[in-house]
């Protein structure tokens, strides 16, 4: 049945529709224009760091030019991808452009680069969206991927850990000052959701990481909240790249 459907219905790349030989690959033009981040990668964010592609000893042990400075909350991080070409469109299409079809690719591709986070009985828990924007957009992007990635690992999905408290503006142009006045206080753990995720490590997982704001007050939130160490994956990371600033997403 499943060889009859892929005649009548031929895998297509998600990128941009084109046959490709099985379901969630990418045609060649679309994986030359994705940059997906290989183990040369900071430990706290996902950035991807130079390498010579020898195996890393100590991936944690990585820190990209901003985490040297910058105290992030969480304790590990990874990216599946650099939020460019078509990892940038595969992201937009997902969060703006009613694209759900395109979350369990994508979940996969958050699941491979968040193995090296996993741990038994971690919680797998989404970044949340304010119920005023989940009424305009339907879904939240996180919990799409997020439950996938839960899947993938065998770990307990827990979409209600995290509760957004006030609605804020989109974080796409500000400073990295503005983005984390915009979120500071914004996300709580409900008291319904207090008792599960005490001492309990956390995997947190957004579709896009820039400054990491949201992503510091989410880990503020469920720190403050009795959880244990909490790491990070996300689908796609904003970077820089000499010559040019690196995209500005809303966060």
């Amino acid at each position: 049945m499943k060889a009859t459907m892929g005649v009548v219905f031929p895998p297509q790349c998600p990128g941009c529709g084109a046959v490709v030989a099985e379901d969630g690959g990418l045609c060649a033009e679309c994986w030359r224009d994705t940059e997906f981040i290989g183990p040369c990668a900071c430990g706290r964010c996902g950035a991807p760091v130079p390498g010579d592609g020898a195996p890393v000893r100590d991936e944690a042990a990585l820190l990209c030019d901003d985490c040297l400075v910058i105290d992030r909350p969480w304790r590990r991080g990874r990216a599946a991808v650099v939020y460019a070409g078509t990892g940038r469109r595969l992201a937009l299409a997902l969060k703006h452009g009613d694209r759900v079809d395109l979350a369990p690719v994508l979940g996969q591709w958050v699941g491979r680069a968040a193995a090296p986070l996993v741990r038994p009985g971690m919680l797998v828990v989404p970044v949340p969206v304010h119920p005023r924007r989940l009424m305009a957009r339907k879904y939240n992007q996180a919990a799409l991927l997020s439950a996938q990635v839960a899947r993938m690992h065998g770990l307990r999905h827990m979409p209600g850990a995290l509760i957004r408290t006030r609605h804020t503006p989109m974080q796409d142009h500000g400073s990295v000052g503005d983005r984390v006045g915009n979120v500071a206080g914004a996300l709580a753990v409900p008291a319904r959701s207090r008792a599960c995720i005490e001492g309990r490590a956390i995997l947190l997982v957004d579709d896009v990481m820039a400054s990491g704001a949201t992503l510091a007050a989410a880990t503020a939130a469920l720190r403050e909240a009795g959880s244990g160490p909490v790491a990070v994956a996300v689908l796609a990371r904003a970077v820089k790249t000499p010559g040019r600033a690196a995209d500005e997403p809303e966060e």
